[in-house]
């Protein structure tokens, strides 16, 4: 079985790690699988770049340029939107010809077009497209908020500006989508198959107007895990991390820990003295991280995956405080790692942490104190539960549920029941 997974770059955005880890892991199942990408950062010979670097810039910006001329020349929104107006004729690429079984993931920013996507469907093999966030489901915006347009059809688009109207962009790429699925659903030469990595964006593509009846399967994102629970760290403080790619970005919640760890100090003095917040990430506003109210350090980047593991075996509780997270990777390296994770349940966290067993699952609330209350709660929680035994526990429930060897499985029997079908 030869299969192509097709992502912008093997190695920056979590679509990427994860598409390069689920490639191993297959190649490790005895599959020969490929990677074909836009940006080639890392040295594994079965990743292929798709075009030179000045090629693939074409169509990046005449895209960018659209959206730049459809928001209004609005700077601030030019990278929240994706229209897949140009792209890349990957449907020509050796590697997706002698494919059979493709893989599409995070495909954006001028990589695969949807004409690309019509190309590449027409070839009657069996097409997997992995959802890491909102995309396929809405006309052009990756994370749709408080939106609800997507349910219906899109229009009106919020990331548009004074260019918003009922028959914007966002509505034009919404028909363009319809008409692929409406295709998808009613052809059977056509194999489409989506696979949303949480629970939670299965729900989502249920409820929206573009994939209610789409062929669709949840299966989560493949971690490595080590071979047993063990190199954790003994010390005495009660040591607490948060990292992200930025740190800062509002999607994170940071403010919210920042007013958890004020509400310790203020709340639980001799507790908050033996804590500590270890953050790592980009930092644009260097003033976001002012006013945590325990011991802090902050790592800033951090790479190589080695590096953010010693970080986990070091710490005894992960955070996330996000408004909204399709499958929060931190969450399962964490729970892998030996540190207990803490988290809103805004998105596929559920899936990841069983309440009061493996974790705990805060009640988010608009307003930022009560949200900060509930997630100091939660830290409390793991503070008072941290033992060998959790550890364990916690280890035994990432290895059940995201082992890169047990996630390769599910995709292995997802090729063969399409291949299968002719």
């Amino acid at each position: 079985m030869k299969v192509t997974i097709i992502n912008k770059s093997d190695s920056t955005g979590g679509a990427a790690i994860v598409s390069r880890r689920l490639t191993e892991a297959l190649r490790t199942a005895g599959i020969e699988a490929s990677m074909l990408v836009a940006e080639k950062l890392s040295d594994f010979p079965w990743v292929t770049q798709a075009a030179s670097p000045k090629r693939e810039k074409i169509p990046f910006l005449a895209e960018r340029l659209k959206i730049f001329i459809h928001n209004g020349f609005n700077r601030s929104d030019l990278f929240k939107v994706d229209t897949a107006s140009d792209g890349l004729p990957l449907w020509n690429h050796p590697l997706v010809k002698e494919a059979d079984v493709i893989c599409l993931n995070w495909v954006n920013q001028g990589f695969l077009s949807l004409k690309g996507v019509e190309r590449i469907l027409q070839m009657g093999k069996p097409v997997v497209w992995t959802m890491h966030d909102m995309w396929n489901m809405t006309g052009i915006c990756h994370h749709a908020g408080h939106c609800l347009n997507w349910e219906k059809e899109c229009g009106n688009c919020r990331f548009l500006g004074s260019k918003s109207s009922p028959r914007d962009i966002s509505h034009k790429v919404w028909l363009r989508k319809h008409a692929i699925c409406e295709k998808a659903t009613s052809s059977s030469s056509i194999k489409l198959h989506f696979v949303a990595v949480s629970n939670w964006l299965a729900q989502l593509a249920r409820r929206s107007s573009l994939l209610s009846s789409a062929s669709l399967s949840v299966i989560p994102n493949a971690f490595p895990l080590p071979p047993a629970p063990s190199g954790h760290a003994t010390h005495d403080k009660f040591r607490i991390v948060m990292g992200a790619a930025r740190l800062d970005d509002p999607i994170k919640g940071l403010p919210i820990l920042v007013k958890a760890t004020q509400l310790l100090k203020q709340l639980h003095t001799d507790e908050a003295r033996r804590m500590e917040l270890i953050t790592f990430g980009a930092v644009r506003n260097q003033e976001a991280l002012d006013g945590i109210g325990i011991a802090h350090r902050h790592l800033g980047m951090l790479h190589g995956e080695s590096n953010i593991r010693r970080v986990y075996l070091d710490s005894d509780a992960v955070v996330s405080a996000s408004l909204y997270e399709t499958l929060p990777g931190t969450l399962v390296e964490g729970l892998a790692y030996g540190c207990i994770p803490v988290s809103f349940n805004r998105g596929g966290q559920s899936d990841i942490v069983t309440h009061l067993d493996t974790g705990y699952i805060a009640e988010f609330d608009p307003d930022i104190t009560t949200a900060a209350s509930n997630l100091c709660n939660g830290i409390l929680w793991a503070f008072n539960h941290v033992n060998e035994d959790m550890r364990i526990r916690m280890y035994n429930s990432a290895l059940k549920k995201f082992d890169s060897q047990v996630i390769a499985g599910e995709y292995i029997k997802l090729f063969s029941r399409l291949l299968e079908q002719g």
